[in-house]
């Protein structure tokens, strides 16, 4: 079993954009990690990273493509097994944005808006030749989803409770049991100062 490599948040963002820089044309990364970790704004370290690389990078946030609050809510607002597979419309990001920016240049930057339960009347965007997207959010593997690069930002049930809000922690069960370790990168994060990785050969 390979084994864990400690270093700086600053050379894991390092990393995970030169692994992404290394690949032509338009590129799709996704960060799993559960809201805990921020995974947001560990994609727009790495996009920042990769736009002084000269790539074009934007980040997409799970949470602008959840289902309307009629389906992800039908069995309740503290539901984890809905919370794993029917709260967010990982269809609509496969077809508005990983097969959208491969076969028709473009990409939806936001689908729906969880606050006010609408749509969020987002136009799609052009996407460069060398267009890198950066997908950040909860349970993104193991969806069918094509990424060309995976990153994995895992937390154990203690770092789970104490870094998830207290109104957030029935989420708890639905993203262990949904615990996806199969990525290029995978990034021990409990303590996100003191990340440790374990990296996939590319």
């Amino acid at each position: 079993m390979a084994a864990f490599t400690p270093l700086t948040p600053e050379i894991l963002t390092i990393s995970v954009a030169e692994r992404a820089a290394a690949l032509t044309g338009r590129v799709c990364v996704a960060v799993n990690a559960p809201d805990a970790a921020d995974p947001v704004e560990f994609a727009q370290h790495v996009a920042m990273e990769l736009r002084t690389r000269g790539r074009a990078a934007d980040v997409v946030d799970l949470h602008d493509f959840v289902r309307p609050a009629s389906l992800r809510l039908e069995h309740g607002r503290t539901d984890p097994y809905s919370y794993r597979h029917d709260w967010f419309d990982y269809a609509a990001v496969d077809r508005e944005v990983l097969r959208a920016v491969r076969e028709h240049q473009r990409w939806l930057p936001r689908l729906w808006d969880e606050r006010t339960d609408r749509s969020a009347r987002e136009r799609p965007r052009r996407a460069a030749e060398d267009q890198i997207l950066v997908v950040a959010g909860p349970m993104l593997l193991g969806r069918g989803l094509d990424f060309d690069v995976t990153v994995v930002l895992t937390m154990s049930r203690g770092a789970l409770e104490r870094r998830t809000r207290a109104e957030d922690h029935w989420t708890i069960d639905a993203v262990l049991e949904h615990d996806e370790t199969d990525a290029d990168v995978l990034v021990r994060y409990d303590h996100p100062t003191r990340p440790a990785v374990r990296t996939r050969s590319a």
